[in-house]
């Protein structure tokens, strides 16, 4: 996988003008309305679906205890309300579903191994057992 770029908001708006003829400044106004429309209606607790790409909606996360790291004090977290995005089909298919890589081609001066002879990839690692002590 190739290193990852950051992609900013006028990038994008560059090529979408670029792309459908649009000003830079019409394409911006439109994606800053469309991205502050999703953000008024998450903030009365409503459900965005787009079909292929995917949903976004609020829940509500319970309130749970947690541990300094450093101190090892227990700190109470109060509940609160995060943005969930369930990723769509066409966008799973495009990024996240891995395709099996193409076959390396051989060196010139290299014999291709048969498949038989090929070492199998490692044993997944077997869960380790929680901390008895542990109040999590």
């Amino acid at each position: 996988m190739s290193e990852s770029v950051t992609i900013t908001k006028k990038e994008l708006v560059n090529r979408i003008a670029e792309s459908t003829g649009q000003t830079k400044v019409v394409v911006k106004e439109v994606l800053q309305q469309f991205l502050d429309d999703i953000i008024d209606e998450l903030a009365r607790g409503n459900r965005l679906e787009f079909r292929e790409f995917g949903v976004f909606e609020v829940r509500e996360r319970a309130a749970r205890w947690a541990q300094n790291p450093r101190t090892l004090e227990k700190v109470r977290v109060p509940a609160k309300r995060v943005v969930k995005f369930k990723v769509g089909r066409m966008m799973r298919e495009r990024v996240c579903d891995e395709e099996a890589p193409e076959p390396k081609a051989p060196a010139a001066n290299e014999t291709p191994k048969p498949a038989s002879a090929q070492t199998p990839p490692p044993a997944p690692k077997p869960p380790t057992p929680p901390n008895s002590n542990s109040p999590f």
